[in-house]
């Protein structure tokens, strides 16, 4: 491993490529924490419930965690966390609504989650020493998560017609946004490869598929068979649009905004 990186030694374009890169993930896992907490009393049993409110809280920990990286920057992670205007959040693409029934809770459970964490696993093997010291902690907790996904994702493939269906709908729509997402190789991108910060997208793609792809294989989806596809909005390291005014509410603590202490 190459000395580690710090930021005051980075050019103005690299310091905004790492910055984005922070960002998207903190505010993946923060809206993956709202997207689980959706589902705290509308899960299939009480059990499930308690496991979806566990993960949120581990999912807003880690966005908690990825935020503080900004201090390297010279700024306030709280007033980003929280004062941001909608357009500024850089989530994800299929975090942009709630899901629409537990089949694509699961389905989220193990694309999304598991795109965020081969994303991870890349920004922790990196030369960004907060990256290196804190993300490994993440990864271990995701080991949770991931083995609930995998228990209902079987689950489900294994279910009625009309629960195979809905989950392999909502697969097959997660996943053409989240490989463009992974294998991103614009400017910011090929820049955060130069500087040992993390791993080329191409790479990143094919740990995701070797990672989800059994899995999936078990409700008849193939990752081998989609592509990146979709806009791309260069500035946020994402998808055109951005997740929806009453989740943001919620991310930011809008309604709460007078009791906030921190």
């Amino acid at each position: 491993m190459s000395a580690t990186l710090m930021v005051d030694a980075l050019d103005v374009p690299t310091r905004a490529a790492l910055r984005r890169l922070v960002i998207t993930l903190a505010d993946s896992k923060r809206l993956m924490g709202i997207r689980y907490s959706d589902w705290l009393l509308g899960a299939p049993t009480i059990e499930t419930g308690i496991a979806a409110s566990s993960m949120a809280q581990d999912e807003w920990g880690h966005a908690r965690l990825l935020y503080a990286m900004l201090k390297d920057f010279g700024e306030d992670p709280v007033a980003v966390e929280h004062e941001r205007p909608d357009e500024d959040y850089a989530s994800v693409d299929p975090l942009d609504a709630q899901f629409p029934d537990w089949a694509a809770v699961v389905a989220g459970m193990v694309v999304v989650d598991g795109a965020l964490s081969v994303a991870l696993e890349g920004f922790a093997g990196g030369r960004f020493e907060p990256a290196r010291t804190r993300v490994p902690k993440m990864l271990a907790e995701e080991e949770f998560h991931r083995s609930l996904a995998v228990a209902w994702y079987r689950r489900l493939s294994q279910a009625s017609e009309e629960a195979r269906s809905l989950l392999r709908a909502a697969t097959q729509s997660m996943l053409p946004p989240l490989l463009t997402w992974l294998g991103a190789a614009d400017e910011a991108a090929e820049r955060m490869v130069a500087e040992g910060v993390t791993r080329p997208g191409a790479e990143l793609v094919a740990a995701f598929r070797t990672a989800v792809g059994p899995l999936l294989s078990e409700a008849q989806v193939d990752v081998d068979a989609f592509e990146p596809a979709g806009e791309w909005d260069p500035r946020r390291g994402r998808g055109p649009g951005h997740p929806d005014g009453e989740a943001l509410e919620r991310a930011r603590g809008d309604r709460n905004r007078m009791l906030f202490v921190e």
